[in-house]
């Protein structure tokens, strides 16, 4: 009896050390495993957390710039490069002769009320010689006119007025020197642009032709590349006309000032023969 009940109780304690056994080694398992996934969870958060270094994202205005760039010189060499550099050659020299006259014209502008009203005051105080110098020291047409009038005026009124007239015409002239080469560069860009528009309507032609059949893609190709010439020549003319108006303008405004201060001349010239 002793010797079973003692069996039996090696039996129980047998039993409970597996089970403690077996719920270490599950605790411990749970345990290991609860690490990994927080080791896990770590790392990942680790890596999501990491800043990411933004890419530079190229800013619209610099797209826009290359876009239009590159636009400008695909058109250009698709409008074939003998042309194309033609018209460009004539945008150049127009704008040249342009930015020269206006430069000119401005530097010769002076304020007409001020130099009139100097000039009498020199012809009451000091008389004719007096008037001429001042006139020879100030700059622009106007003073050139009045330089010429003062210096007939022992000759008489009439040879005074024929003077004035005729050096005006001079003056007149100078003042449109560069003129013409600016009309003829916008009647060229645009004449140059349809030969080239012509010239390439003609190789189409050939290459359907040559072809012996009619694309619609070769046409239309063909076509646009002929009429990339003569939008050239046009945008240049535009251009050039503008400055030319613009000039034009200023010439007329000048010539009218030279009529109105001749006038106020030949008025002081007689106030001054009477004193």
């Amino acid at each position: 009896m002793k010797k079973a009940f003692t069996l039996f109780l090696v039996a129980i304690l047998s039993a409970g050390t597996i089970a403690f056994a077996n719920t270490d080694d599950s605790t411990a398992t749970s345990t290991d495993t609860t690490e990994m996934t927080d080791t896990a969870e770590a790392a990942t958060k680790d890596t999501i957390e990491e800043p990411v270094a933004p890419v530079a994202a190229p800013t619209e205005e610099s797209v826009v710039e290359e876009s239009a760039h590159q636009i400008l010189k695909e058109k250009f060499i698709e409008g074939g490069w003998i042309f194309m550099s033609i018209v460009t050659v004539c945008l150049i020299l127009g704008l040249a002769f342009a930015f020269e006259r206006i430069i000119s014209l401005n530097l010769n502008e002076v304020n007409n009320a001020k130099f009139v009203g100097d000039v009498q005051n020199a012809l009451s105080n000091g008389g004719v010689d007096s008037a001429k110098e001042l006139c020879k020291n100030t700059r622009g047409p106007i003073a050139s006119v009045f330089y010429q009038g003062l210096d007939r005026s022992k000759e008489g009124l009439d040879i005074v007025e024929k003077s004035i007239v005729s050096y005006g015409s001079v003056q007149m002239g100078q003042l449109e020197k560069g003129l013409v080469w600016i009309a003829l560069f916008i009647a060229l860009a645009p004449m140059l642009g349809f030969m080239g528009t012509v010239i390439g309507m003609i190789d189409a032609f050939d290459q359907i032709q040559a072809a012996g059949d009619i694309q619609p893609s070769m046409v239309a190709g063909g076509i646009k590349v002929a009429l990339l010439t003569t939008l050239a020549g046009l945008i240049v003319a535009i251009i050039l006309q503008v400055f030319y108006n613009y000039i034009v303008s200023k010439i007329d405004a000048i010539v009218n000032d030279m009529e109105d201060t001749s006038i106020q001349l030949m008025d002081m010239l007689i106030a001054h023969d009477k004193k």
